[in-house]
């Protein structure tokens, strides 16, 4: 039997706390929101006030501007009506927080986006038994099963290195994909200089300042084609096909994403050398995470929501579709 509470309720635009009159990642600007992390689908501007962790704030002021908010650290306990919330790694991004929401015993964790795979750029998940598990489904699906990442840098390394006369151009998400995707390589032992499109500079900056280690990253912008043969340079997917990409000498494209799974996306984009990178649980993180959480019901928000259902069925744990709008795959 579902569990039903009256002091948490879920919306097209977002979930409500009544009694602390408080939204969770919502789709328009309220008085009080409570954010999970800095993509333009869970952080919108124009919030009265802010709850989210420091990284985060510091993701939106980066964004949107001056925020009203307060910004908490991992584990620290805030009362916001009759609700105790704290925010705990939910691995996806810097800054990434589950909401974990407390009433006279009963326990709620919203998780927003997560992963459970090692990521140099942000803290680990952390699993909390709850009552209700409120979880992402972008990849449940049992074909979306993503590789080790030290596989996926191999293969472009080696790229690189077999195709010197080349540019080497990386498709990666603005926010945490980018970063990622350079910290993965630093540690794979690419100590050169990358090359970053100005569309990546601001966030790189603030995840330098937030004390994530990049190494050396120059602009693009003034060099000429013949500077950037077998170099790597990152930019925003938009750019792969644009004119920005024409000057780079008959580069090697390559996207980073979970969705590179798919070869059908990875032609739609026109790249030659699809790299299965997600920031989002895949479908046996999904699935372990709730056997992990062991949670009395399930919750399940934007992406396949039909079939982490039918799974949740299947293993007896009641489990509902929420249908929350303006959510997307991810952040461009």
């Amino acid at each position: 039997m579902a569990i039903r509470f009256s002091w948490i309720e879920a919306h097209p635009t977002g979930i409500y706390l009544p009694s602390a009159d408080a939204w969770i990642d919502p789709a328009t600007p309220v008085d009080r929101a409570i954010i999970t992390h800095g993509h333009s689908d869970h952080a919108r501007g124009g919030h009265r006030a802010v709850l989210a962790t420091r990284e985060t704030l510091a993701i939106m002021e980066c964004r949107y501007g001056p925020q009203s908010g307060q910004g908490l650290g991992y584990g620290e306990v805030i009362r916001i009506g009759d609700v105790d919330l704290r925010l705990v790694p939910a691995g996806h991004v810097l800054g990434s927080a589950q909401a974990v929401l407390e009433r006279r015993g009963e326990r709620v964790v919203v998780s927003g986006d997560y992963k459970r795979r090692p990521d140099p750029t942000c803290v680990p998940f952390e699993p909390v038994p709850c009552d209700v598990f409120v979880t992402e489904a972008t990849f449940a699906l049992p074909v979306f099963r993503h590789p080790p990442i030290g596989g996926e840098i191999a293969r472009l390394l080696a790229a690189q290195q077999a195709q010197p006369d080349r540019a080497v151009l990386i498709g990666a998400y603005a926010l945490g994909k980018a970063q990622r995707v350079i910290a993965e390589l630093r540690r794979h032992g690419h100590d050169r200089p990358l090359f970053i499109h100005g569309a990546l500079q601001r966030l790189c900056d603030l995840y330098r300042e937030l004390g994530v280690t990049l190494g050396e990253l120059l602009p693009i912008s003034g060099l000429k084609p013949a500077a950037l043969a077998g170099e790597i340079v990152l930019a925003p997917p938009s750019a792969l096909n644009d004119r920005w990409s024409r000057r780079l000498p008959d580069p090697i494209t390559a996207m980073a994403s979970g969705w590179m799974r798919v070869r059908q996306r990875a032609r739609q984009r026109g790249v030659e050398m699809p790299l299965v990178i997600s920031d989002h649980a895949d479908w046996d993180e999904l699935t372990t995470t709730i056997r992990e959480i062991a949670p009395r019901e399930v919750w399940v928000t934007h992406g396949r929501e039909d079939a982490l259902v039918h799974w949740c069925r299947e293993q007896q744990i009641p489990a509902r579709e929420l249908a929350l709008i303006g959510r997307e795959d991810e952040d461009d």
